[in-house]
């Protein structure tokens, strides 16, 4: 359904990203994908978004590297590489400065990694209208999320190795101090439970009730 493209970044570099257009012109995404890279499944999610009438671009964040599945080690080397604040400020920022041509309204998520950049995007960038973060929190060094002034969505498993629940209530208690319009969901499941490509994680039951979720959550933010 969607198509590769290149768009630019305020610095002036050219980015990969995996682009599927909405039928009707309004709302948008840039969905940001796991520490494995562009895989399909997260071209094939923002097929999702298109058919609900969501514009999305995904970035290529690792420069067309992907990292099959099972190969922890090897995706961990290309998370670790990748400067997540540049990433934000330039990568993602240039990836919403694009949709707003089109779009009125931009929102961001984004699935553990991505997650993490979803968040980061939420408290750096201008012009984003919302936020949806899937299993992925960045460092408390990385800033102060009771700066975040859109509306957020939060999705989470109670059984999750990395994003674990103790950190996501430290997180949601920061919110609440600062105030922020926030909405975190948790479920009987493991990380990556949105991902129908790994058996061994996804959870069927809980994607499909996040999925609602969200997609409810952008009528409400990402619509006039």
């Amino acid at each position: 359904m969607g198509e590769m493209i290149e768009y630019v970044c305020p610095n002036g570099d050219q980015v990969p990203g995996y682009l599927a257009k909405a039928d009707q012109v309004g709302s948008a995404l840039v969905v940001l994908s796991e520490w494995w890279g562009l895989q399909d499944q997260i071209k094939g999610i923002c097929d999702r978004f298109a058919q609900q009438g969501v514009t999305a671009l995904a970035p290529d964040l690792f420069g067309g590297k992907v990292v099959a599945y099972h190969d922890m080690s090897e995706a961990n080397k290309l998370m670790e590489s990748l400067d997540f604040m540049d990433a934000t400020d330039e990568k993602i920022g240039g990836a919403v400065s694009y949709l707003k041509v089109t779009s009125k309204k931009v929102g961001l998520t984004g699935f553990c990694m991505g997650g993490a950049l979803t968040i980061l995007g939420a408290m750096r960038l201008k012009g984003i209208d919302a936020a949806i973060c899937f299993y992925g929190l960045p460092p408390e060094e990385a800033g102060d999320v009771a700066r975040i002034k859109v509306p957020l969505q939060g999705h989470f498993a109670s059984e999750d190795f990395w994003c674990t629940p103790p950190v996501v209530a430290a997180c949601e208690q920061k919110l609440k101090q600062g105030g922020v319009d926030y909405q975190f969901y948790t479920y009987a499941a493991q990380h990556a439970f949105m991902n129908e490509q790994r058996s061994d994680v996804y959870d069927a039951q809980a994607a499909d009730q996040a999925w609602q979720r969200c997609i409810e959550f952008c009528r409400q933010h990402l619509t006039d």
